[in-house]
């Protein structure tokens, strides 16, 4: 008889632990389920390119930019050690763009951004519940919203965590956890989603000028691959602008090398310093001018024109931008 009661506990504990699976398989498709209706059509899904010297290729064919191809070797080579990148350096000189980049040609999707400021926490990007969704259902798979890191954990996408210095120590702390362990864990849910492919990586960017931001601690600093984002020489900035530039209206060589000796002066003068991005930015509304001006071909007075509206960012540098714009353009 004995016998008999403890072999139909078992049983009874047997199904239950199946139950319980069951359950389980269920909740976790739930959640992948609401992650590929949320953001799987923002993805647009590819084949993956992890061979360096394509993505050389394709950042310039596809997404026209020009990478070192130090550069790229270097964030495969992180990617490949399980190492999240850092890109540091000022303001326009391509970190966010070429991250994104990198991190779409990487995972063949594209890649999930996450501007941070300081208050960013993890229920702005693992997930949170709906308040009337939790009234109803309770706190549980139902009324569970995925948010973005999560979503490129299970869908195997790069992640690009965009001036990471203006997030609290905390939100650093436990984003370089989930990127070391490679798993988001959701206490409230019960559960532990975990990355199961090479697709999921993280870049984070930086400026280390900004003033609006926090110290990265040396833990972080020890965990991330540092890459330095500086100014191009002047020759590499014109093949940027060139690169950017439909041909028409034709920009003359003489008016662009002006432009960029402009910019160089600025970035050693004012306060706020351009970047490549905006030489690339002056010269495009310069030449949309021209266009719609029905002209082939873009003039000095297109290119001050814009240059009033690109450089003047701040208003303490009014006076510099003036005098500088006066000195190389006469204007």
């Amino acid at each position: 008889m004995e016998e008999q009661k403890r072999l139909a506990e078992e049983l009874v504990e047997a199904k239950q632990r199946t139950v319980s699976r069951s359950e389980a398989k269920v909740k976790a498709e739930t959640i992948l389920e609401k992650v590929k209706s949320i953001y799987g059509e923002l993805l647009e899904p590819r084949e993956p390119v992890r061979n360096p010297e394509e993505m050389v290729r394709r950042l310039r064919q596809d997404y026209r930019l020009l990478v070192d191809r130090e550069l790229v070797y270097l964030v495969v080579a992180a990617f490949l050690n399980g190492r999240p990148v850092l890109f540091e350096g000022p303001p326009g000189t391509g970190k966010t763009e070429v991250g994104e980049a990198i991190l779409s040609l990487w995972s063949g999707k594209n890649a999930f951004v996450l501007p941070c400021s300081e208050n960013y926490d993890e229920y702005r990007v693992i997930g949170d519940f709906h308040p009337l969704m939790a009234m109803k259902y309770g706190f549980n798979e139902e009324s569970f919203i995925p948010r973005p890191l999560l979503a490129a954990v299970l869908l195997d996408a790069g992640v690009l965590v965009d001036e990471i210095r203006r997030s609290s120590e905390e939100f650093q702390n436990m984003l370089l956890d989930i990127v070391d362990k490679r798993r988001i864990i959701v206490p409230e849910l019960r559960r532990v989603f975990r990355a199961k492919g090479l697709g999921f990586q993280v870049i984070f960017t930086s400026n280390p000028e900004d003033i609006a931001q926090n110290e990265l601690s040396d833990a972080f600093l020890r965990r991330v691959v540092r890459v330095k984002f500086t100014y191009p020489s002047p020759e590499r900035e014109a093949e940027i602008v060139r690169m950017r530039l439909s041909s028409t209206p034709r920009l003359p060589d003489h008016l662009l090398s002006t432009m960029i000796e402009c910019v160089n002066e600025l970035r050693s003068t004012a306060t706020h310093k351009p970047g490549p991005a905006d030489t690339v930015l002056w010269a495009q509304l310069a030449a949309k001018m021209a266009e719609l001006r029905g002209s082939s071909t873009v003039s000095l007075d297109d290119v001050v024109s814009a240059a009033r509206v690109v450089l003047f960012k701040r208003d303490e540098d009014a006076d510099t931008v003036e005098e500088v714009v006066e000195k190389f353009f006469g204007k």
